[in-house]
């Protein structure tokens, strides 16, 4: 950080600034990581987990600041009290008129979760943190039954490389820019009328509640399933979610594409160990005939969707087209108060090419001598569409369906067309 009249504070990253501007009551820009454990928690050591925790992540002790023309975090002597669960999941974090943390941490049962709003860090940086708290919890929590050195978690940047802002780090100058592709697969879209993306319409869940529905399923069977069709899990999990769409569409509609935002982390195609938002997304999408379509046939796509989205030009391009934002004059000049309104607007103008999200979190790897005391790890997003988030801990795969609608035909047609493989599965929900 740097320091301003004694008072430290640092730049938001490229990809954090449209968050401020965008989060409202119906999409606070919150996700949340779970780690549920086999006993329930104890608010003592959790509170001292979090204690030690901030010790390595000093960026988490910050408040969101608005200047004239950018946010910015600022350095806080709030100090962070751990809480039993009473408010709804994914609740608002960032209140423009408030100086508050902007992080979380609460417990129900045997659940610990840490709620983060998305300008802070993104899913991989925050699951860092995560990994970090329960590795402390279960320390304190379990110290007397562990014998031997446990070694920490497998992160230890520096806190320079963990608040480096790595878009400006990459960013090369280059940048392309004409329309970009939205990299929809099967049959070419031309025209704004056609290329518009199905939206899933919904009756919302009373006072913006997020209607989460987890399902649980050993990671070996559904790879299984996915190397049958000679592809990934997250590409097999992203083609049946755009199947179970597919099926829940009105015949009058289904000559929309189905267009899914996924992802990318970014530090997989760069040398980074930043805590902070170092993501991109890129468009996979399907549209079919109205005779229907096969799961394979959309598999098939939408690997090639992947393929030409995750090569090197496309990743730069979209690291440049971050940066060149910021660093356009125009843009630097323009009051806050029109970045934010100019940011909403791109925001609305973006939605109508999308459908809805799916994330991978990936495997999340903890001490062996852990296993005992850990059940498994979940994460989930507010939404203003449909989404699902999934990750994996040993042999246990949690998919993480959230919706702000209360109607759940698209999670029975997904669940379904995996437990009729055979894959067992356990579902639970908030609602």
């Amino acid at each position: 950080m740097k320091q301003r009249k004694g008072i430290e504070w640092s730049r938001l990253d490229n990809a954090s600034k449209i968050f401020p501007a965008t989060c409202n009551e119906k999409d606070t820009k919150v996700f949340r990581l779970v780690c549920e454990l086999h006993e329930a928690v104890k608010p003592k050591y959790l509170q001292q987990a979090v204690n030690l925790t901030l010790e390595s992540f000093p960026l988490y002790k910050s408040v969101l600041r608005r200047g004239i023309f950018w946010y910015y975090f600022e350095r806080s002597d709030i100090h962070p009290v751990v809480k039993q669960e009473s408010s709804p999941v994914c609740a608002p974090i960032y209140q423009r008129d408030r100086k508050n943390l902007l992080f979380r941490v609460l417990y129900y049962n045997n659940r610990i979760n840490v709620e983060i709003f998305h300008a802070l860090s993104d899913g991989t940086g925050a699951l860092w943190f995560m990994q970090t708290l329960v590795y402390h919890y279960i320390s304190l929590r379990y110290k007397d039954k562990i014998t031997g050195k446990v070694p920490k978690p497998n992160y230890s940047a520096s806190i320079s490389q963990q608040t480096d802002d790595s878009f400006g780090r990459y960013y090369t100058g280059r940048y392309y820019t004409g329309r970009d592709a939205i990299g929809l697969a099967g049959r070419n879209i031309k025209g704004d009328a056609e290329a518009e993306a199905y939206h899933i319409r919904g009756t919302r869940v009373e006072e913006n509640r997020l209607k989460v529905i987890e399902g649980c399923m050993p990671v070996k069977a559904v790879l299984e399933e996915a190397h049958k069709y000679n592809t990934t899990l997250t590409i097999y999990i992203t083609s049946l979610f755009i199947y179970s769409i597919w099926k829940e569409m009105p015949a009058n509609r289904k000559n929309r594409p189905v267009v899914l935002s996924v992802p990318i982390n970014l530090r997989q195609f760069y040398e980074s160990e930043t805590a902070r938002n170092f993501f991109s997304t890129m468009a996979i999408g399907y549209k079919s005939g109205k005779n229907g379509s096969e799961l394979k046939d959309i598999i098939q796509a939408v690997s090639e969707s992947f393929r030409k989205e995750l090569s090197e030009e496309q990743i730069q391009m979209k690291v440049n087209r971050f940066v060149s934002f910021e660093k356009n004059y125009l843009t630097r000049v323009i009051p806050l108060p029109l970045k934010d309104y100019v940011l909403r607007i791109a925001s609305k103008l973006k939605d109508r090419s999308v459908t809805a999200s799916i994330s991978n979190i990936g495997r999340i790897a903890m001490p062996v001598e852990f296993e005992p005391y850990i059940r498994q790890f979940c994460v989930y997003y507010s939404a203003r569409r449909p989404q699902i988030t999934l990750c994996t801990y040993g042999d246990r795969l949690v998919l993480s369906f959230s919706s702000p609608f209360a109607e759940t035909e698209i999670q029975r047609i997904f669940f379904e067309s995996l437990s009729q493989k055979g894959i067992r599965i356990e579902i639970t929900s908030n609602l």
